[in-house]
This record gives structure tokens, C-alpha cells and sequence, in this order.
């Protein structure tokens, strides 16, 4: 189907504006994927603060020249679909990995996070980065073992000097 100018440049726009404010990117092949099946992970995507987009190889790639996601330009051969995450740089590629394992024609082909090309099977590198929740329970964990530990070490150390004063 022909696309006039004009709704290439605005679908242009719109992807490059969807990549500078993006943390990560992921692009996926969804061919042979059932409609039902897409809508449901387009709802998911959405709900997780995921822009999803079925874009033109030759559109994909004017949309995020000059972007940290340019490494991906030579994945974007056959169908493309992009996703870009906004809140969490590990969403996107959280959301297709666990989507994948009920779709065999699901492919992940590439992800890109801070201007570096991650390849497919190395997806869970960032599907398991820490969320911002996750991120500040880690450290509060270990804050507290290190304070409860101080406090047992203080507390060992005040009785000895109470048995050697006795």
C-alpha cells in the first residue's frame, strides 16, 4: 500500500520523538503472530510504559538516525517491529522474552541500550535489569546487613570489655 509523503514524514517524526526519549529499544519479527495474540501483548506493552510500533525498514531507519538507536539499523530487514521502553530500560525486552516462550514465529532479533547493540541471545541481560523498585529493595537490603551487622560487632565488642572488666 502506498504511503503519501506527508504520512511518511509523520510517521518519521513520530518514531524519532518515540527514540529520544526512550531508555532502550528492542526489535522484534512478529510474523505468523495472530492478531488476538498481538493485541493482547500490544495492551501489555502499552500498561508497562512500552511504545510499540510496526514500521517500513527504510522509514525505521531515517527514524532513528542520529539516535543512540542507530546501532540497529542493519536489523531492520523483513518485517520490523520496534519496540522503545520509557520507564523501565528492561520492559520491552521483559515483555517480548516472556511473550516469545508461547509464540514459536516470535523472534527477537536485536535490542539496544545506552548506544550498544545487544543481540538476541543476549536479551536477558537486560529483560533481568532491576526495576526502580527492585533497585532501591536491593539496597536497602544491604544497608540493613551492614547496619545489623555493625550493631552485632559494637554489641560483641561492649561485652568483652565488660568481661574483662569483671
Amino acid at each position: 500500500m502506498a504511503i503519501r509523503l506527508e504520512d511518511k514524514k509523520a510517521i518519521v517524526a513520530e518514531v524519532n520523538e518515540a527514540a529520544q526519549a526512550a531508555l532502550s529499544a528492542v526489535v522484534v519479527d512478529a510474523r505468523g503472530v495472530t492478531v488476538s495474540a498481538m493485541t493482547g501483548l500490544r495492551k501489555e506493552a502499552r500498561e508497562a510504559g512500552v511504545y510499540v510500533r510496526v514500521v517500513r525498514n527504510t522509514l525505521l531507519r531515517r527514524a532513528v538516525a542520529g539516535t543512540q538507536y542507530e546501532v540497529l539499523s542493519d536489523v531492520f530487514t523483513g518485517p520490523t517491529l520496534i519496540a522503545f521502553s520509557n520507564d523501565h530500560p528492561g520492559a520491552a525486552a521483559r515483555i517480548f522474552k516472556e511473550f516469545a516462550k508461547g509464540q514459536d514465529k516470535f523472534e527477537i532479533k536485536a535490542a539496544a541500550f545506552e548506544g550498544n547493540l545487544i543481540a538476541a541471545n543476549q536479551i536477558d541481560v537486560l529483560a533481568t535489569l532491576p526495576t526502580f523498585d527492585e533497585a532501591v529493595s536491593q539496597l536497602m537490603s544491604v544497608i540493613q546487613g551492614a547496619t545489623s551487622k555493625l550493631a552485632r560487632t559494637l554489641a560483641a565488642v561492649r561485652d568483652q570489655k565488660e568481661t574483662e572488666a569483671a
